[in-house]
């Protein structure tokens, strides 16, 4: 899954980056609210995280001009403001979760985990197809009621499959939703040996993965 990180302070959001890349997650990092908007109308994101004040727009201008387009993507919002207006002002504007200045870094997770779980129209809390199931809350895959072991870029192709079953995601959908260098795992075998790895590790279920020659993946029930 594919994180946005909008902060200005250059140290809180390399430590940010760097993290959230250690949990199995993709992730862009930006400076500044106009760029946060830019990454926002050209990616699908499976969250935001999102200071307060930034240069160019700020966090609350970026979370109004989101949710006029019609964008659901979970919002976390961190700031150091902390009086209960603020928290307020925030959250009616459209952020689903508020957090503030200092945290901890275990604490954001719980909260980006808390907010993918919640379901929305393309979201459910727990994805299935066939006997094969994800719980992106929990970062577990199963096929009936056993665990399956994945590897983070395994997971994040798996979800991503599962998110678009029963359509098609092309190969450039994987490398931007996977991996940070999209343009990389497009131009090489890397995304075909991930798959093969997953796909041996999904056999034996009651679940395939189809390649659709020319066009891209779909996960079926076999």
């Amino acid at each position: 899954m594919r994180i946005l990180i909008a902060e200005d302070d250059a140290g809180l959001r390399s430590v940010l980056e760097r993290g959230l890349r250690e949990n199995g997650y993709a992730v862009d990092a930006v400076a500044d609210g106009n760029m946060a908007l830019a990454h926002l109308r050209t990616y699908d994101y499976g969250a935001v995280v999102l200071d307060w004040r930034m240069p160019g727009a700020s966090g609350l201008e970026v979370v109004q001009q989101a949710r006029a387009r019609g964008l659901a993507t979970p919002i976390l919002m961190l700031t150091a403001r902390d009086t209960t207006s603020d928290r307020v002002s925030g959250l009616d504007t459209g952020a689903d979760d508020y957090l503030i200045k200092p945290f901890d870094f275990s604490e954001l997770l719980a909260r980006l985990r808390a907010l993918l779980r919640r379901p929305t129209e393309t979201r459910g809390p727990v994805l299935t197809c066939g006997d094969v199931s994800l719980d992106p809350a929990t970062h577990e895959a199963r096929i009936g009621s056993d665990l399956v072991v994945l590897t983070s870029t395994e997971f994040a192709i798996l979800e991503l499959l599962l998110r678009r079953a029963p359509a098609v995601a092309d190969r450039r959908m994987i490398a931007v939703q996977v991996w940070d260098e999209e343009a990389a795992a497009v131009g090489s075998n890397t995304i075909d040996v991930h798959l093969a790895r997953l796909r041996s590790k999904l056999s034996g279920g009651g679940t395939r993965i189809e390649t659709v020659r020319g066009v891209g993946y779909r996960i079926v029930p076999a």
